[in-house]
């Protein structure tokens, strides 16, 4: 009867193994899923801005805004500004 057992309650870890694997595969693709709604999300946003800031000529605004927020050099081109000052040390 022990051994039974013993098989038993090996073959359950088992399958609670399995399970526990498929439970993070499935959050994953949740997770990376809601990142991507989020990522769109930004991007129709900031498209939004973008025209209005053309359209109502505060383009020049915005690229103020950026330079106060930006730090990183990459990202600081895309709006024409040049390398991030550190005046903070």
């Amino acid at each position: 009867m022990a051994k039974m057992s013993k098989h038993r309650l090996e073959r359950l870890r088992e399958q609670r193994e399995k399970l526990n694997s498929r439970i993070q595969t499935v959050e994953a693709r949740l997770k990376t899923s809601e990142r991507k709604k989020d990522i769109r999300k930004k991007i129709l946003v900031g498209s939004y801005y973008l025209d209005a800031a053309e359209k109502n000529s505060t383009m020049v605004e915005i690229t103020s805004l950026m330079d106060k927020h930006l730090t990183r050099d990459f990202d600081r081109e895309l709006f024409g500004l040049g390398p991030f000052l550190n005046t903070k040390q």
